[in-house]
């Protein structure tokens, strides 16, 4: 059955009320925030069957309600109001951005702090969500002992080896390695350079030497570094501010966990580009977010690849103010990034993606 509209006012006031001051709310406030003409009784009814429903709970018996992740969830599909950034707000954003340029991968630090600023959370970033691959090799002779491997990977980074070989080897050979290396390895990611691969790569170039060998491991060394490169998050102190993490032990394991760039890597739902992804509480497959949310959006990158910015809080997060700077943040970046074009009429704006568990 649907919620009629006079719940989801109490419900909105609940949460929003929360939000504001880490307090279980109670009927009185619930009427003063919401110029509701009932009795008190008639709400205190209403937060019994939110209650009875899910949307809330109450920490103690005398105390008033507090919200769910099921009561955040409906809040955050349904109930948020869009919150529009102020004029200083969205001047001080593009100010900082306009002051850096290059690859997401110079700017992710940066940007991160900048988030943790606006936001008081602690920020992630992910500079590439796209595999990384070799666009290109070139492999430079030196002379019959030396040469330089040059990789383009995605993104238009340059990686380099030089290499030097206690045997002698030809100019055509090396010439040979590099037409079939162009042909054969370019667009791959490093799972996909097999042994059966590089064996193959052997016997087309009439390598007898091992060079093919050589080159093919410094291109999954590189890929594979590269590949874990681009996650990183700022701020972390930040929760030990929150009323939420003044358990140091529940602290502790938030901030361990986000202290390992391969669990941000790991993070799954990434929203769809010009969205803002939310995911409340449980809706987090790692155990260590169950009682945190984190809001996410994404970027375009550069080169056909995307980035993402988001913030780890607690569920009793403001999720309007959040979002709306995150999407901005995400704007510019598509803007700085993303080859000088608009991105998606939208940006800016909230354009929310729930998780997997909508209510």
């Amino acid at each position: 059955m649907e919620m009629s509209q006079r719940r989801r006012r109490i419900l909105r006031a609940v949460v929003e009320e929360y939000i504001d001051t880490a307090e279980p709310v109670g009927s009185r406030t619930v009427l003063s925030r919401t110029g509701l003409t009932c009795s008190s009784a008639t709400v205190r009814n209403e937060l019994v069957a939110l209650d009875r429903e899910g949307y809330l709970e109450q920490p103690h018996t005398s105390a008033g309600r507090v919200p769910t992740a099921k009561g955040y969830r409906l809040y955050v599909n349904e109930l948020m109001r869009e919150r529009e950034l102020s004029q200083s707000e969205t001047d001080e954003i593009t100010r900082k951005l306009q002051a850096h340029s290059g690859r997401a991968d110079r700017l992710m630090a940066d940007v991160g702090k900048m988030a943790t600023e606006l936001t008081s959370y602690p920020a992630l970033t992910i500079s590439a969500m796209s595999p990384v691959t070799v666009k290109r090799v070139d492999l430079i002779w030196l002379d019959a002992n030396s040469f330089i491997i040059v990789l383009l990977l995605t993104g238009d980074t340059v990686k380099n080896k030089l290499v030097h070989l206690p045997f002698s080897f030809t100019e055509e050979l090396l010439r040979r390695l590099s037409a079939v290396f162009n042909a054969s390895f370019t667009g791959l990611t490093e799972e996909r350079i097999t042994s059966d691969l590089i064996a193959s790569t052997e016997r087309a170039a009439g390598d007898a030497m091992g060079l093919t060998s050589v080159i093919a491991g410094f291109l999954i060394e590189t890929l594979m570094t590269a590949k874990g490169s681009g996650a990183s998050v700022s701020g972390e102190a930040n929760l030990l501010k929150l009323p939420e993490f003044q358990d140091p032990d529940k602290a502790h394991r938030l901030i361990n966990y986000l202290s390992d760039s391969q669990n941000i890597s790991a993070l799954t739902g990434t929203p769809d580009f010009g969205d803002v992804k939310v995911l409340i509480g449980p809706e987090n497959a790692a155990l260590e977010l169950r009682d945190s949310s984190v809001v996410m959006a994404s970027f375009e990158a550069g080169d056909g690849m995307r980035g993402l910015i988001g913030v780890v809080g607690p569920t009793r997060m403001d999720y309007p103010a959040v979002a709306a700077k995150l999407s901005y943040i995400a704007g510019g970046l598509s803007r700085l990034l993303g080859g000088g074009g608009s991105p998606p009429a939208g940006f800016g704006k909230l354009m929310i993606k729930g998780g997997d568990n909508d209510a």
